[in-house]
């Protein structure tokens, strides 16, 4: 029995080796390398949140595809700009008073990354979503509002890793185009 697992244990290894399985982080740090640098375009209507965007994606960068930080441009390879595009809650249930009882939050980022070396250019959009619940009276406090708001959004740069992944395979585009 023991050598049967081990046999099955080798099979598996060696088919997701054989094939040329590699994770998504392995293509997302071709397109992000180097020395990084992390601007913020600062939603003007959710300053405060805002933030939270950059300090997640730094540390997106950081853990997930061991980047290197740097605290100016000139001293970067590329350059990811992170914009928290919207927020917004939708209720989802009511008790039986008929206040609200259960929201959901919802964040959209963009994210835009250069690299001159390599000439790649790329914008894309995520989003993320957070559900909770409130006490009664049906009223967000400002207090969860910014944690829903920050979940929400770090669900949302989950989905960052991915989507360069899967961008590393289109052809880099020849210009900047500049929104």
């Amino acid at each position: 029995m023991k050598l049967k697992s081990i046999v099955l244990a080798f099979l598996i290894g060696f088919l997701f080796t054989a094939c040329g399985y590699k994770p998504g982080s392995y293509y997302a740090k071709k397109e992000i390398n180097g020395n990084v640098f992390v601007d913020l375009r600062v939603n003007i209507e959710d300053p405060k949140n805002s933030v939270l965007i950059k300090d997640a994606m730094n540390e997106l960068l950081v853990h997930k595809l061991d980047a290197k930080l740097v605290n100016k441009k000139e001293l970067a390879d590329t350059i990811a700009i992170v914009t928290l595009n919207s927020t917004s809650f939708t209720t989802l249930q009511y008790d039986a008073d008929g206040y609200s009882k259960l929201y959901k939050a919802t964040s959209s980022v963009n994210v835009h990354y250069t690299n001159e070396k390599q000439k790649i250019y790329r914008n894309f959009n995520v989003s993320g979503t957070y559900d909770f619940s409130i006490d009664n009276g049906g009223t967000i406090s400002d207090a969860k509002r910014f944690e829903a708001i920050k979940i929400a959004s770090t669900k949302a740069l989950d989905e960052v890793i991915s989507k360069i992944a899967v961008l590393s395979f289109e052809k880099p585009k020849k210009t900047l185009n500049k929104n």
